[in-house]
């Protein structure tokens, strides 16, 4: 038999190749879709005929059995030093003769998504864009509101000391391996699944994630998340910390952290800020305010609307998807712990040209995104009265810096706007005036589920009535 007694992984020349050289020449790190060399040296010369198998594993193995005296006995005549790294196969035939496959550990590797190569679903054509969105360990993130936008430099430092180690941690210890470790190393071969771990493990409301958030401006324990300018500080401080949550982070932390891991897996990220992002809590689209007549609010609302807010985009395929059409490419996911998707604090990958277009019914927690940047604001007015009953619209979308000027049309009786905000919603826009000035004027909204009920929108009716109005609608 043969015996390999030497192993070369070309770790330099290897990872130089993949693109990961950056990261580490000691240790072999390549990217799917790619060849790599390895040099055996044999026992003796290879000869035409003879068959070697070369297994790749991943994950734990499933079980193991000891069995020494056997291993010892096939063995005898063999030099020690030939037993390290050595797995034995034996199986006993009717003749009472042994037969067996020996097996020889080469090492271990790091595989990695490869924006490289065509045929994986995070491939870039762009080699600008692979440069920035994979390579790239520095970048800047906007901070403040609208009209006052800060800049603030970030280290990503995707490839610092252990970070192959803190990325394979974060996997290693997510719920859904714990939980079922086979299925979990079998499914990251898929970025979708993937991105919605990671983004479920930055932050540590519901599991042991990177970070813990806070909001209330009580940092005592922890830092303020203003400290912060580097995402390996906070990764390094949570894996030699035995993966306890690092004190404190909000929105920008937590994405830019989220940024370095996806980076070094090989999925092209990058950080976006949307300025006055609508949190709508109820997937209603809308954010709700409610207030009585002398103006103090009426009915406290979760719905908030915050000056500014960030998460990451990813770039992917998304096969799962295509046969409600194509919707390959940047992708949402937003690993800031705000509300469920399917039991866990995640949101994403919700492809941003279903966002655009108003595809909520997709996957992933479109309609949330979807309201950050494009809900209506709607203040409602709360009263006992029915004559009183109804809505004022601002006309104030979120995501946008912009608003209509409102009850400036004197003396006439309604004014019609039309608006639309996305694929099968339209809405139109009455401002309605009593007649008389002294009196306060009355917005009300009309929304509709497919553009077809527009037609003849006079037969809405609209009754003033001793300066009181009714208003009959339908959604």
């Amino acid at each position: 038999f043969v015996i390999i007694k030497k192993v070369d992984l070309h770790c330099q020349a290897n990872n130089s190749a993949h693109h990961t050289s950056d990261i580490t020449t000691d240790q072999l790190i390549v990217r799917r879709g790619q060849s790599f060399l390895l040099t055996l040296e044999m026992s003796r010369p290879f000869t035409e005929g003879e068959e070697l198998h070369l297994t790749a594993e991943t994950g734990k193995p499933p079980s193991h059995l000891d069995m020494p005296s056997l291993c010892s006995d096939c063995g005898r005549g063999q030099r020690p030093d030939l037993y390290d790294g050595l797995q034995w196969q034996i199986s006993e035939q009717a003749n009472n003769a042994f037969f067996y496959a020996l097996k020889t550990s080469l090492g271990s590797l790091v595989v990695l998504y490869n924006p490289w190569c065509s045929a994986d679903w995070v491939y870039l054509p762009n080699g600008n864009e692979r440069e920035e969105y994979v390579m790239n360990e520095q970048g800047v993130i906007f901070r403040g509101a609208g009209h006052f936008i800060t800049p603030m430099q970030w280290d990503y430092g995707q490839f610092e000391d252990d970070m192959v180690d803190i990325c394979l941690k974060m996997l290693d210890i997510n719920p859904k391996h714990l939980k079922d470790p086979a299925d979990d190393v079998s499914a990251r071969c898929n970025p979708i699944y993937v991105s919605r771990v990671v983004s479920a493990m930055i932050n540590s409301n519901d599991d042991r994630g990177v970070l813990q958030g806070c909001w209330d401006g009580n940092y005592v324990g922890g830092l303020n998340p203003t400290h912060w300018s580097s995402s390996t500080n906070i990764l390094q401080r949570w894996y030699l910390n035995n993966c306890h949550p690092v004190k404190y982070g909000q929105c920008w932390v937590f994405a830019a952290v989220m940024c370095t891991v996806m980076r070094f897996l090989g999925i092209p990220c990058r950080v976006v800020t949307n300025f006055e992002s609508a949190h709508d809590t109820d997937k209603s689209l809308t954010i709700d305010n409610f207030f009585g007549h002398s103006g103090v609010v009426a009915k406290k609302s979760r719905d908030s609307v915050w000056n500014f807010h960030v998460w990451v985009e990813a770039w992917m395929k998304r096969p799962d998807l295509l046969k409600y059409g194509n919707y390959d490419g940047w992708q949402v996911l937003d690993p800031t712990p705000q509300e469920r998707s399917q039991g866990a604090f995640c949101c994403g990958p919700a492809p941003v040209s279903a966002i655009l277009k108003g595809h909520v019914d997709l996957k992933y927690d479109i309609p949330f995104v979807f309201a950050e940047v494009n809900a209506d604001i709607v203040n409602w007015m709360v009263s006992t009265k029915a004559s009183y009953l109804g809505k004022k619209e601002d006309i104030k979308i979120s995501g946008t810096a912009s608003a209509f000027t409102q009850f400036s049309f004197p003396f006439i009786n309604f004014i019609i706007f039309k608006c639309s905000y996305a694929k099968n919603w339209m809405a139109w826009n009455l401002i309605v005036f009593p007649g008389n000035r002294s009196r306060s004027s009355l917005v009300i909204i009309i929304l509709y589920r497919t553009p077809s009920k527009l037609l003849n929108w006079e037969h809405h009716v609209l009754k003033i009535l001793n300066s009181d109005i009714t208003l009959h609608w339908w959604v």
